[in-house]
């Protein structure tokens, strides 16, 4: 990391917060790299879609940020985000990839252009391939340099391991019983026309953050806007991601959002309806497991010691020797900051209320064929 990021990640590792993060990483890097307007956002690190915390500095108005995403979700754009998570380079500006002719997107006709934009530097924040946010610099006069945009893409692993890290479910007591889940209709054309009370319940229990009035009389959050948008794009064909994201309320449980486009008349692409329900174990799994920084397998043994196995009946289970098992929970707890399997167990199941999977765990036979084994309860 070179000399000039260190004070904007000294600031970033004191934040309480992913919220407070975006703030700080924001204030630092406009110091060496200037920009006008910005949006930083995290992501869901497993189906990219836009989630909570969301930053968004003077970008005009809130249908603005809509427009944006709308653009970003169901228009041809260039480097759009979903590229950017793969690509080996993970930040690029808007002029430099057209060769200076912007309008060559989308997003710049539609938008930037009209607020008076020159050029966007946009980048993913990852660790690997997972997104953990998404940043977006606006500028109204200079393109971004190739320098500037080489700085921001070395940031982008430091800031994702930081924002990793706030996605650990905070010790807190138990909750009370979480509605039961919400459902919301969109029509064609994107408007909300119905909802249930559940969803109702579970939208107040979301943080601040961009939001927009609806027919129903309640305003709804651009996270539950994108990924309705996301069912859209599925249905449209361009896209073939998961219309899927999780959130944490403001009480600090998990919320899993799932859209998908209904079938209307003669096969077109009919209403959307969007689920809002408690996230299940299943859905915070990988989501936990990538907090601490587990591989697959290390969640796998994780979550078999949470089942009360020893070694021999883990390396059993897995078809591994207990040499290697005892290999990886060396590094998970490591990784976990505990001595003992108690501590771990207590750590990422008693105190984060996050129960073992009841469902069959995958392993690979010798042979390399796979089989469902059920750990016992």
């Amino acid at each position: 990391m070179t000399e000039p990021c260190r004070p904007l990640l000294s600031a970033a590792e004191q934040a309480a917060d992913a919220a407070e993060l975006f703030s700080r990483a924001s204030a630092g890097l406009r110091r060496l790299v200037p920009f006008h307007s910005a949006v930083w956002t995290a992501a869901d690190p497993e189906t990219g879609l836009i989630t909570a915390p969301m930053l968004v500095e003077n970008l005009g108005s809130g249908e603005g940020c809509a427009t944006y995403w709308e653009s970003e979700l169901l228009e041809e754009n260039v480097v759009p985000f979903r590229e950017l998570a793969r690509a080996p380079v993970p930040a690029a500006g808007l002029r430099a990839v057209t060769d200076g002719l912007p309008a060559r997107s989308a997003r710049f006709r539609r938008l930037l252009r009209s607020q008076g934009v020159h050029d966007e530097l946009r980048a993913v924040l990852r660790i690997g391939s997972r997104p953990w946010g998404l940043v977006s610099l606006f500028r109204t006069t200079d393109a971004f340099r190739p320098d500037e945009v080489a700085l921001l893409a070395d940031l982008s692993g430091p800031l994702a391991s930081r924002l990793r890290g706030f996605a650990r479910p905070p010790k807190s007591a138990p909750q009370p019983d979480s509605p039961a889940p919400g459902l919301i209709l969109f029509d064609e054309s994107g408007e909300a026309m119905s909802v249930n009370d559940e969803a109702r319940q579970h939208l107040a229990s979301l943080p601040e953050g961009p939001s927009f009035p609806s027919p129903l009389g309640l305003a709804l959050p651009i996270w539950v806007i994108g990924t309705v948008l996301q069912a859209r794009a599925i249905a449209d064909g361009r896209d073939h991601g998961n219309a899927r994201m999780r959130i944490r309320t403001t009480e600090g449980r998990w919320l899993n959002c799932h859209a998908s486009s209904l079938t209307g008349p003669a096969g077109r692409p009919g209403p959307v309806a969007l689920v809002i329900e408690p996230a299940t174990p299943t859905d915070l799994a990988v989501l936990v497991a990538e907090a601490y920084g587990l591989t697959s397998r290390e969640l796998q043994i994780t979550q078999l010691i949470a089942r009360g196995m020893t070694t021999a009946e883990i390396a059993t289970t897995l078809f591994i020797s207990p040499h290697t098992v005892r290999d990886h929970l060396k590094t998970v707890f490591a990784k976990a900051h505990v001595s003992s399997r108690g501590e771990l167990v207590a750590r990422l199941f008693t105190e984060h209320y996050w129960p073992a999977l009841p469902e069959p765990t995958q392993v690979q036979h010798p042979g390399g064929l796979p089989a469902q084994v059920r750990v016992p309860s």
